[in-house]
């Protein structure tokens, strides 16, 4: 099997996560800032990790409706479905995962202004371990 990147996009900052080449558990990596180069970033790890896939979080809101998140989170999916299309890529609902992050690092102790380096991150883990989990129930 061959790993897989996961991506909790945001305005700022994307968190990321990759899997171990099993894809049964998801590690985090440090956040990318969210700029003109992001795209260079994730084709750049896609090739330094031998990256089988990508997953990209979409936002929704608990009601299921779309949200200004999940509007831009569309717009980066896309710019990743064209620039890098030579692997799967995918969406997956990635609903409450920050919320899930700060709950996590909160309990491990971290203050919430240093879990700001940390969450996007966290949450991109949460998200892509949701997936994986969801593909080996399968």
């Amino acid at each position: 099997m061959t790993r897989l990147l996961g991506v909790d996009p945001g305005t700022k900052r994307c968190g990321i996560a990759i899997s171990d080449s099993t894809q049964s558990m998801a590690f985090p990596r440090p956040a990318l800032t969210r700029d003109a180069t992001l795209i260079d970033k994730l084709a750049a790890l896609v090739d330094e990790e031998a990256i089988g896939g990508i997953v990209i979080g979409l936002p929704v809101a608990l009601s299921g409706n779309e949200t200004a998140s999940t509007v831009d989170a569309q717009q980066l999916f896309e710019e990743v479905l064209e620039k890098i299309s030579d692997i799967p890529v995918l969406q997956w609902d990635e609903r409450l995962t920050t919320l899930q992050a700060q709950k996590s690092l909160s309990e491990a102790g971290l203050r919430s202004r240093d879990q700001r380096s940390r969450v996007d991150s966290a949450a991109a883990v949460i998200m892509l371990q949701n997936y994986l989990d969801g593909l080996n129930a399968e």
